[in-house]
């Protein structure tokens, strides 16, 4: 895609990859209108120089609200990139974990699709557009520790899948974004995430190529995205799996 060029709601841009991504396509010349949940945070990105709207996923009268109001500040609208989620660690040994699957699936999943949802009318009516979805390495290769956040990813890989197949033909591109561990407030603790900043450049770069990848993969996801396929996939799961020991009365391995 021409990246120098677009007009983008970013769904959940507030914080950590979709604000650097945010950030980077309005240097490079495009429209660019933030979503997020937290008002504080808006009218900061708003002093920046940033469209901003207020959006809660989980909720379907705010998301038509959202678009409303993206539609009014971008008319023409032809990028809608749905980063909103959350990934918090889980003891499944404890049925209390449930609140936070519910939440997890709610804003990772049920978020996802109510976004795209709203967003896929227009585009279709405009007969060309690109829809981003985000997934994780994780959805390929599990983390034990954070079990609904891979099973959300997991599903909206396949989600991403369906969707393009439906949407073939009519203009409307899918790309599904597969973040690896990324220094940001969820990827502080990992040793390996890649930084920030660093991540941004090399997805930007992909995104620019001709014709977008239908996944944008950078060099630190290959191996949990091919882990299968390597024969790595099990070996990669025991070693990720010592991270339970962080979990309550669990001692590693």
């Amino acid at each position: 895609m021409d990246i120098t060029s677009r007009s983008v709601f970013m769904v959940g841009g507030t914080s950590g990859i979709g604000l650097e991504l945010a950030r980077r396509f309005r240097a490079a010349g495009s429209a660019v209108v933030v979503g997020g949940r937290r008002a504080d945070l808006l009218v900061q990105l708003a002093d920046e120089g940033l469209g901003t709207v207020e959006i809660d996923v989980t909720d379907a009268d705010s998301v038509i609200t959202a678009r409303d109001e993206v539609l009014r500040i971008l008319p023409g609208l032809d990028t809608v990139i749905t980063m909103a989620g959350i990934g918090r660690p889980e003891d499944l040994r404890d049925p209390a974990h449930f609140t936070t699957t519910e939440t997890t699936i709610a804003i990772n999943l049920l978020g996802t699709i109510r976004a795209i949802d709203a967003f896929t009318p227009h585009l279709l009516e405009r007969g060309r557009g690109t829809i981003i979805t985000v997934s994780s390495g994780i959805g390929f290769l599990p983390f034990p520790l954070m079990a609904t956040y891979g099973a959300t990813k997991a599903a909206i890989h396949a989600y991403s899948e369906a969707l393009r197949a439906q949407l073939a033909g009519t203009g409307v591109d899918v790309a599904e974004l597969v973040p690896p561990a990324v220094a940001t407030h969820m990827g502080s603790g990992n040793p390996h995430a890649l930084a920030l900043d660093a991540y941004g450049a090399e997805v930007m770069g992909l995104l620019a190529q001709d014709p977008t990848p239908h996944e944008i993969l950078v060099q630190g996801v290959l191996m949990h995205r091919w882990a299968e396929r390597d024969g790595t996939y099990a070996d990669l799961v025991a070693q990720r799996s010592q991270a339970l020991a962080m979990l309550p009365g669990r001692s590693p391995a």
